[in-house]
C-alpha cells in the first residue's frame, strides 16, 4: 500500500491504495464515486470515462499512483443533484439512456468536447463519442443530447 493525494470534484483526498489500483478502481471502491463504470476493463468501451485536468480519460487503465496530485472530475463533480451540468440536464430532456450503463462515458466526453468545441457539428460529436459503446441503440437521442446541450451552452448556461 502507497499513499495517494488527489483532488476528485474539488475535494483534496488521501488514502493508501495499492501501487498497482487503478484510477477507476480507487474512485468506486475507496471513495464510492458510482458514476464511471467498469465496462471492459481495457479502456475501450467509454464507461469509465473520467476527467483528468479536464481532460476525458479512461479511468480502468490510468494506474491511480499516475495522476497523483492532479484533478479529477467523475459524473458526480460535473453537476450536482440541485443544478445539472447542462450535458446532463439535455441527455435527461432527450431521454438518451435505456440501461445507462453507457451514460457516464458519453456524458463526460460530450462535456469535454462541448468545453473545446461549443458548436460541433454531427460528424464532429459522431468522431468524438464513436470511442464510447452503446448497446441499447439511443444513438439517434444521443446525438440530439449533444446537440440540445450545446445550444444551452450558445445561450449561455455554463459548464
Amino acid at each position: 500500500m502507497q499513499e495517494l493525494a488527489l483532488k476528485v470534484n474539488g475535494r483534496e483526498v488521501a488514502l493508501s491504495v495499492p501501487e498497482a489500483a487503478s484510477l477507476l478502481h480507487v474512485l468506486r471502491n475507496d471513495l464510492a464515486l458510482n458514476g464511471p463504470k467498469y465496462g471492459c476493463g481495457l479502456g475501450q468501451c467509454g464507461a469509465c470515462t473520467v476527467w483528468v485536468d479536464g481532460v476525458a480519460a479512461r479511468a480502468c487503465v490510468i494506474p491511480a499512483h499516475g495522476v497523483a496530485g492532479r484533478a479529477i472530475t467523475t459524473l458526480e463533480g460535473l453537476g450536482s443533484r440541485e443544478k445539472w451540468h447542462p450535458v446532463q440536464q439535455a441527455f435527461e430532456d432527450a431521454q438518451a439512456a435505456q440501461c445507462g450503463y453507457c451514460l457516464n462515458g458519453m456524458v463526460m466526453q460530450a462535456a469535454a468536447l462541448l468545453a473545446r468545441d461549443p458548436h460541433p457539428g454531427d460528424e464532429r460529436i459522431r468522431a468524438e463519442l464513436s470511442g464510447n459503446l452503446c448497446r441499447c441503440g439511443t444513438h439517434v437521442e444521443i446525438l440530439a443530447a449533444v446537440q440540445a446541450a450545446a445550444r444551452r451552452l450558445a445561450k449561455g448556461q455554463p459548464t
